[in-house]
């Protein structure tokens, strides 16, 4: 006789991510409008610590949207590292590289051009 396979239900657990991903997205926006002076004028690493926190909040929501909703949890552990990692590398990475990109042209372009902010 074939043993019936028990499905456990995952309303919970889809819950819970929705109330992770819905905080994480509330304090995005309301960073995003208040914009902080000492967090959107002061510079870290070349760029202000309102992008990095952006940047941060961003990363922890494409986490948990691939670990639950892409079911990675699941997966083999190979696949998921695979799968996670290079996503975390290139996020990483290209982030890395606009800001960088972005901070040099507002320098060699700054005394060129009024800013409108």
């Amino acid at each position: 006789m074939a043993h019936a396979q028990e499905h456990t239900s995952h309303t919970k657990l889809i819950w819970k991510v929705f109330g992770i991903l819905s905080v994480v997205t509330i304090v995005e926006v309301i960073l995003g409008i208040e914009k902080p002076d000492s967090l959107h004028l002061s510079r870290v690493f070349g760029t202000s610590p309102l992008n990095i926190i952006f940047l941060v909040l961003t990363l922890v929501k494409a986490y948990y949207i691939t670990w639950f909703f892409m079911h990675m949890a699941d997966e083999k552990k190979n696949l998921r590292r695979a799968v996670v990692w290079t996503g975390v590398f290139l996020i990483s990475y290209l982030a890395t590289l606009l800001l960088i990109e972005g901070n040099y042209i507002g320098d060699v372009l700054g005394p060129l051009t009024k800013w409108n902010y």
